[in-house]
């Protein structure tokens, strides 16, 4: 789904707000989310899931085509763990019931 449908799906939902009001609610839910991962804290969401952010350890990497060694430093990869709520609403024989 596209930020555009979401926008469009909000916006249809709750009418008695502009476009422009959703999105820049929108763009400050997500910004806020960026803030937090970056600062090191978890987002969790009851029913949907958490995001959390983990680290990747600094490390000697192989070039497979020259063989060179190369220091690749640490780096944060984002993690998503799901809720049993939404993880029940997929699996179920329903799951277009939302």
């Amino acid at each position: 789904m596209l930020k555009s449908e979401i926008l469009v799906q909000l916006n249809k939902k709750y009418s008695n707000f502009s476009p422009s009001d959703i999105d820049n609610l929108f763009d400050i839910f997500i910004k806020k989310i960026i803030n937090s991962l970056s600062d090191g804290k978890n987002i969790e969401i009851r029913g949907f899931g958490t995001l959390s952010r983990k680290l990747n350890k600094e490390k000697i990497v192989r070039n497979p085509k020259t063989n060179e060694k190369l220091l690749k430093k640490k780096s944060y990869k984002l993690h998503f763990k799901i809720g049993k709520t939404l993880h029940k609403k997929i699996n179920s024989k329903n799951y277009n019931e939302f």
